[in-house]
């Protein structure tokens, strides 16, 4: 009995354990979006306040990692956020980017990725908790890195604008056909139960100090 009850009481620990240490993850990966969101400002071709001040949401994906052999692939966590009728930023839903791209490439690059929706219809696809870029919803690119003199349609008539900045072997980034989905596996670490993107975007505010952080971040555009 004794030594049934020391296995309980392990496993037990073991499960703790494993939870917080997978909440901890989350909650770092909130710390890097809004530091990433952060560092975007300021600086030359960052993301231009006008078109944030129209956003209807955003997805942030700090270090998306892009590999390739002649036919390379990218994959990347983040998190997605809404903007509510009031004006305010929902809470942070738990997302994965994963994608593809055909041609010759070579090596390993990481990636900061924002993407900025313009257009409320687009936020339906990504409250489903699923869809393509480029295929469901369309996007162009926004400034690239330091250079301004990406292809940017100045009236923001695309439903989403892609924001990068990178350093190494690949120039650039191609998202048409990668797959935005939640990461019902994170939000329900962090949140400690399994909800929907659509009723974490529809809750009320979180009080957890990583989440003000990411929403002060997103306000000082």
């Amino acid at each position: 009995m004794k030594t049934l009850k020391s296995i309980n009481l392990l496993l037990v620990f073991l499960l703790v354990g494993t939870t917080s240490f997978a909440q901890k993850q989350q909650t770092e990966k909130i710390r890097k979006s809004a530091a990433l969101l952060r560092s975007f400002t300021g600086m030359e071709g960052d993301i231009s306040s006008q078109l944030m001040q129209n956003a209807q949401g955003v997805v942030i994906i700090p270090n998306l990692v892009k590999a390739g052999l002649g036919i390379g692939g990218q994959r990347g966590k983040g998190v997605a956020m809404i903007k509510k009728s009031d004006g305010s930023w929902s809470n942070p839903v738990f997302v994965t980017l994963t994608g593809g791209s055909i041609g010759f490439q070579a090596g390993v690059q990481a990636i900061d990725l924002v993407l900025v929706f313009t257009k409320s219809a687009a936020l339906a696809n990504l409250a489903k908790g699923e869809f393509t870029i480029g295929g469901d919803v369309g996007v162009a690119a926004g400034p690239v890195g330091r250079s301004s003199s990406a292809n940017t349609d100045v009236k923001f008539d695309a439903e989403v604008y892609s924001y990068s900045r990178s350093k190494g072997l690949f120039a650039g980034l191609t998202l048409n056909g990668s797959r935005l989905s939640a990461d019902d596996s994170a939000n329900k670490d962090f949140y400690k139960v399994s909800y929907t993107p659509s009723s974490i975007f529809n809750a009320k505010k979180s009080t957890k100090a990583e989440v003000v952080e990411l929403k002060k971040a997103l306000r000082n555009f």
